[in-house]
């Protein structure tokens, strides 16, 4: 398997690491406008190899993405303390103008893998730029912001974030939607299992919840400047859930033309099948009243976003 990473910033060196450490790629090639961060970051993450499944690492240009089964994209403004995802708008939409012509003249064949934020604009972005079919153009969504949720259960709770399926959906940003009303551990609804260790679970608690998990990435960016290693391990579980071909269910972001019986046609995540042809499927998970109303409207406001963003191309 061959796999291309454009950017080797933070995000697209901790990718690269992160796939050759699960030895997920035969052939890893890393370009970024700046070559010799690209060649250094490939020489230090071959070194790395041997003690992995030996992924042959380097740097290169477009022409040496040709055959790339998936292309990453991670290039792209960094998000600075006190400033949202969706404020880097402006600054991507130029960068993507440059890069996926690019990408897509030597990887016709490839899926198209999207981290950059404000990553479900960027990936409507990408979708209109590269005339790629809509399964082929996938945004990390908020497959992180779900492990997030599941993270901060868990530690609350006392029970592993692996026996907890919780999920997040619509924008990876401000308006996500974190599904309380079906979270589960194992089989049993959190609520009962809070109720069972003699936890409070009520309001209060369920905001304080929300609150760390849709803050997470502000409070990462004030403390070190960046958050990369949970969108690298997020990236890779993508990765591997498309090589793979096991039909996994992830919270990525794609094109949604219909969202609980209304028009949507923008780009956000919801619960989808995963295979090595893209998104198979979309399904739409169990709501309460109060969360269709806010995935109706993380919906809205990125199809507000995406609408200035496609004036820009």
């Amino acid at each position: 398997m061959k796999i291309g990473i454009i950017g080797t910033g933070m995000v697209g060196s901790a990718v690269a690491f992160s796939i050759t450490s699960e030895g997920l790629a035969d052939k890893l090639i890393l370009i970024d406008t700046d070559k010799l961060r690209a060649t250094a970051e490939a020489m230090d993450i071959s070194h790395a190899a041997p003690f992995s499944l030996g992924t042959l690492i380097t740097s290169g240009d477009y022409p040496d993405l040709k055959g790339s089964d998936i292309v990453i994209i991670t290039a792209g403004a960094n998000q600075k303390a006190g400033e949202t995802r969706l404020d880097l708008l402006s600054k991507n939409v130029a960068i993507f103008k440059q890069i996926i012509p690019e990408v897509t003249k030597y990887a016709a064949g490839a899926i198209l893998l999207i981290a950059t934020n404000p990553v479900d604009v960027m990936t409507e972005i990408t979708l209109k730029l590269s005339g790629f079919p809509k399964n082929r153009v996938i945004g990390t969504g908020t497959v992180l912001d779900t492990a997030r949720f599941r993270s901060i259960l868990g530690r609350y709770l006392c029970i592993s974030p692996k026996s907890i399926h919780a999920n997040v959906i619509g924008e990876h940003g401000d308006s996500e939607v974190l599904l309380m009303s079906g979270a589960v551990a194992g089989t049993t609804p959190v609520e009962q299992i809070a109720k069972q260790l003699n936890l409070p679970l009520d309001e209060r608690i369920k905001n304080k919840i929300d609150d760390e998990v849709r803050n997470a990435a502000y409070a990462i960016i004030e403390g070190k400047g960046a958050t990369y290693y949970g969108i690298a391990a997020a990236t890779q579980y993508i990765v591997k859930a498309i090589l793979s071909d096991n039909h996994t269910i992830l919270n990525i972001s794609s094109h949604q033309d219909i969202c609980l019986k209304i028009p949507t046609d923008t780009c956000f995540s919801m619960p989808s099948v995963i295979s090595n042809k893209g998104v198979e499927t979309t399904l739409t998970p169990v709501m309460n009243e109060h969360e269709q109303k806010a995935l109706k409207k993380s919906a809205d406001k990125l199809k507000e976003y995406t609408l200035k963003a496609l004036e820009m191309i």
